[in-house]
């Protein structure tokens, strides 16, 4: 078994969750959420984060709107929908309890 597989599937286990997180601070372009998750070391590129940010969207927890640059081609920037709000007050009660079992159990003595 290679400890590479089980960091990359751990960390695709929490990506959505902290997606969502990222949104709900405020409209956010999909460039912005690859490089706040790289500089925490959840690795992601556009070809995972763009099939999951259409997944949150059919599922009418995000939004996004279509906002003219002056650089090039109109960009899309994400919100989160009250859905959305709902649905991640549920996951950090979940975060929670999971992050308390598993210290629990890690911290444990042999």
């Amino acid at each position: 078994m290679k400890l590479e597989n089980t960091q990359v599937q751990m960390r695709k286990g929490i990506l959505e969750f902290c997606i969502l997180h990222i949104i709900s601070r405020g409209e956010v372009y999909a460039s912005d959420m690859i490089e706040e998750l790289t500089t925490a070391k959840i690795m992601v590129v556009e070809g995972t984060l763009y099939p999951l940010l259409t997944r949150l969207r059919k599922a009418g927890l995000v939004d996004y709107k279509w906002v003219e640059s002056v650089s090039g081609p109109p960009r899309k920037y994400y919100t989160i929908t009250e859905k959305g709000k709902a649905f991640t007050q549920q996951l950090d009660e979940t975060w929670a309890q999971l992050k308390a079992s598993t210290t629990q159990i890690i911290s444990k003595n042999n």
